[in-house]
């Protein structure tokens, strides 16, 4: 078991992902702080874990979290105007969360985390489920207007199953599941499973909803 400081946001980052965000409230300003002042003695990593119920601002507006989160290593800040921050972190490893550690005394949550190991379940079928993903998401994103080139879909299965959010736009709900997934050979199952979903959904509306950007934090 590992703390971490721990940054609730709306949305589910996911291994290898990219977010930028907008810091302005005073404690993940602190937290941003402490992340850059203590960076020669440890990586400048938090967590991030999505919201079930409440909001991202104020103190008491988090009510409950998602059970699985993920590491998210600083890769940049800069300064902005009235005490803002810009940053951008990168997806690592995923973790389970614990608890909070009240005995932490930051004025932002600290929380127990154990870290989660990625398992390839079913060694056997990983070329033939990514195989399978790649031929759908190909597809879906031709459907866009734009298809991507090979190189663009990861070629490890476990980066491509984490990668499904990039081309089809997916809910939260529909995120954790992805993140929560035991095994890269579940992910990748689920991965087709969504998309072969939205795929249906497009062919019977006759449209399809771009992918989300990354989103900006309120905070």
């Amino acid at each position: 078991m590992a703390t971490l400081p721990l940054f609730p946001l709306s949305t589910v980052l996911m291994p290898g992902a990219k977010l930028p965000l907008q810091i302005f409230e005073p404690r993940y300003v602190q937290l941003l702080h402490d992340l850059l002042d203590g960076q020669d003695e440890r990586p400048p990593v938090f967590g991030v874990v999505a919201i079930r119920e409440g909001f991202e601002v104020g103190d008491d507006a988090v009510k409950a979290l998602h059970p699985v989160g993920c590491g998210a290593l600083l890769t940049q800040a800069a300064a902005l105007e009235g005490d803002r921050f810009f940053i951008v972190s990168e997806g690592i490893d995923r973790f389970r969360l614990d608890g909070v550690d009240d005995t932490a005394g930051t004025p932002y949550s600290t929380a127990r985390v154990t870290w989660l190991t990625e398992s390839d379940g079913d060694a056997t079928k990983l070329d033939a489920l990514a195989a399978a993903l790649r031929t759908e998401l190909t597809a879906f994103a031709a459907a866009l207007g734009k298809e991507p080139e090979p190189a663009e879909l990861p070629d490890d299965p476990r980066v491509l199953a984490y990668a499904v959010p990039d081309t089809v736009s997916l809910d939260v709900a529909d995120r954790q599941r992805l993140l929560e997934c035991t095994d890269t050979a579940s992910r990748l199952r689920l991965g087709l499973q969504l998309v072969r979903r939205e795929s249906e959904f497009a062919a019977t509306l006759g449209a399809v909803a771009p992918p989300a950007l990354p989103p900006f934090g309120l905070n």
